[in-house]
């Protein structure tokens, strides 16, 4: 009974109701040292709404997987406030922590850390907080969700990588958190995996969960509403623009990109626009760090360059895909075929296709291919 009354005490104190106008997840000003000299988060500030999905992105070392445990509890701030869900994190004690941290987020990580000797059934019912007999009944639920009913008693040895990492989500899903948080979620997942845990975390978001995933796929980051860029601690890009806007983005780095293959410097007047309207889009481009501009020239960053030539790889790949295998020949049909289709790659994707095509160095324009991480060439 002591500890009844002990757990009661900590459920009062943790569970605040929520304001529905205040943030889920808001960060302020949050520093993070480490023996007393390395600075992994440096003046942090972020505010992410319910039911949002926010993707944090950046290079390695750049503090996306430390913003994530402070966030999830696992870690705590130097300095700065964190308020999850209406309550002040730092005003837990130890014990109230743990409680909260159990009840309020679910953790999706990049390895499955799943017990070996324990079923995927028994694995999910692990990160329940109280057990009872209702227990198994909840786990079964949690994994029906995730596609795994008739897996339930197998060990992780017996079940694929994606298998493994659905039976995370159920897990992390079992205490009907408030927030989602994925740590590179699909970084060890083949395409199809990748697909069905994405589509997962697609349709937990439709359903109003908060996410925060750390992701470096752009095209994985592009599905969330709104992208933050880390870099040395630092956030240097946090806004939301739409799926159309992404595309643009990438139309005008392809053209930025056809321009330099020509040797020809671009001006913002040779480039294609229906009606002049996306003109607006340039100064965003800069601001956000993909192209130059000295009045009416522009050229591409190292990110924008980077990003065009990903986005290119994919485009002429689908080209070559759909003249070779569906056999589409007109250039129309070509170049529709494939703007719809590149959209949908993953970079590991990508790479299988390249590879099935038997690493091609040109598209059926004969325009170069850039080559990717399978190309035997790339190091030539």
């Amino acid at each position: 009974m002591p500890a009844q009354m002990q757990m009661q005490d900590v459920e009062d104190k943790t569970f605040v109701p929520m304001d529905p106008e205040q943030p889920m997840i808001s960060i302020e000003n949050v520093r993070k040292q480490y023996n007393g000299s390395v600075v992994a988060l440096d003046g942090v500030n972020l505010a992410v709404k319910p039911g949002e999905w926010v993707a944090i992105m950046g290079p390695s070392g750049s503090g996306k997987s430390t913003l994530l445990n402070i966030v999830g509890c696992l870690d705590l701030p130097t300095s700065g406030r964190v308020v999850i869900a209406g309550t002040d994190t730092s005003s837990l004690t130890g014990r109230e922590l743990t409680r909260f941290r159990a009840e309020t987020a679910g953790f999706i990580f990049q390895q499955f850390h799943l017990i070996p000797y324990l079923t995927a059934l028994e694995n999910v019912m692990m990160a329940q907080y109280f057990h009872s007999m209702t227990d198994e009944q909840e786990a079964r639920k949690a994994l029906d969700l995730v596609g795994l009913k008739d897996r339930s008693h197998h060990l992780p040895s017996q079940l694929s990588g994606g298998e493994q990492q659905r039976v995370s989500i159920a897990r992390a899903l079992i205490n009907q958190p408030r927030i989602l948080l994925a740590d590179e979620p699909t970084g060890n997942l083949d395409a199809e995996n990748e697909r069905i845990v994405m589509s997962l975390l697609r349709e937990l978001h439709m359903q109003g969960n908060t996410i925060l995933m750390v992701t470096h796929d752009p095209i994985i980051g592009e599905m969330a509403d709104r992208k933050i860029v880390l870099e040395h601690g630092r956030i240097i890009h946090a806004q939301h623009y739409t799926f159309e806007e992404e595309i643009l983005f990438d139309e005008v780095l392809e053209q930025l990109w056809v321009f330099e293959e020509r040797a020809e410097h671009a001006t913002q007047d040779q480039l294609q626009f229906e009606g002049g309207g996306n003109l607006k889009l340039l100064p965003v481009m800069q601001d956000i760090g993909l192209l130059h501009r000295n009045g009416k020239q522009l050229a591409m960053t190292l990110v924008g360059r980077e990003r065009a030539a990903s986005h290119v790889r994919r485009h002429r790949l689908a080209e070559c895909l759909f003249a070779e295998t569906i056999h589409v020949k007109n250039d129309r049909g070509l170049k529709s075929n494939a703007c719809t289709f590149d959209q949908l790659l993953s970079s590991e994707m990508t790479e299988k296709i390249c590879t099935f095509l038997n690493h091609p160095s040109q598209c059926p324009h004969g325009n170069l291919i850039p080559p990717g991480p399978c190309c035997s060439y790339a190091n030539t």
